[in-house]
């Protein structure tokens, strides 16, 4: 007996990602900028910072009871900070929370985004 993974999320097979797995990583959409602006206080009080600047520059996702978001965050100068983000399923209440952040990030290739 042969077992095939079970694909989740996407609108198309191309989009689909395993269940548990990571999706790559894509340029931000309206979704995550709209995510980003959710959490924004969040991550200003555990930076201990303000941020004028706060857009979503690219992100990936893991499917789990919910969605994971892992963003990179453009906020000012050459500065990024990494998002992690986790919202809940529609039926649990659809809640955007900050589950933790990096710091002095940078957009190089040589800082790349990946889960923590």
């Amino acid at each position: 007996m042969s077992f095939q993974p079970m694909m989740c999320g996407g609108s198309s097979n191309d989009d689909a990602v395993m269940c548990g797995g990571s999706s790559p990583v894509k340029p931000a959409t309206q979704e995550v900028q709209d995510i980003c602006y959710r959490v924004k206080k969040s991550a200003e009080d555990k930076a201990n910072k303000s941020y004028e600047v706060f857009m979503a520059k690219t992100y990936m996702t893991q499917v789990v009871a919910g969605t994971i978001f892992i963003i990179k965050v453009h906020v000012g100068g050459e500065d990024h900070v990494h998002l992690k983000v986790f919202r809940e399923l529609p039926c649990y209440g659809g809640n955007v929370i900050l589950s933790d952040m990096q710091e002095s990030k940078s957009l190089q290739e040589s800082d790349p985004l990946e889960n923590f």
